[in-house]
């Protein structure tokens, strides 16, 4: 079993990498009380299936890069594209799917992990969980 400390090291490494390929709207839910799924879920939108391709190739090297190897995808192309990591699963939307399918109001009862993608952030630091 993996520290949380360390797949929540692993979230802030990947998210870094998403918004380093210009992800929109980066939200990070932490279902790891809610559900044995995973620990938690990164959700970010892609304008275009370019992009969503780069942003999941950044993601996967920086995953595997952290001890978290990709176990399985699906969707590639579709317009959702599913990164299974074990204890991270990541979602890259195109607008329309990201809207229609709104995985933040399926999993309110998530708490919503504010990250810090500031060049300074220490990815050491405890997450905090915004309140909602």
């Amino acid at each position: 079993m993996r520290l949380k400390e360390d797949v929540y090291a692993a979230v802030i490494k990947a998210c870094g990498a998403i918004d380093d390929k210009f992800g929109k709207d980066i939200v990070v839910l932490d279902i790891s009380e809610i559900s044995p799924l995973a620990d938690y879920f990164i959700i970010v939108t892609g304008m275009n299936p370019v992009q969503t391709r780069t942003m999941a190739e950044a993601c996967e090297v920086s995953c595997a890069a952290s001890g978290f190897p990709l176990a399985n995808s699906e969707g590639a192309g579709t317009g959702w594209f599913l990164m299974d990591f074990t204890d991270i699963v990541v979602h890259i939307f195109n607008k329309e799917m990201r809207e229609f399918y709104n995985l933040e109001r399926i999993w309110a009862d998530a708490a919503n992990v504010r990250i810090d993608l500031s060049p300074a952030k220490d990815a050491s630091n405890k997450p905090s969980h915004a309140e909602g």
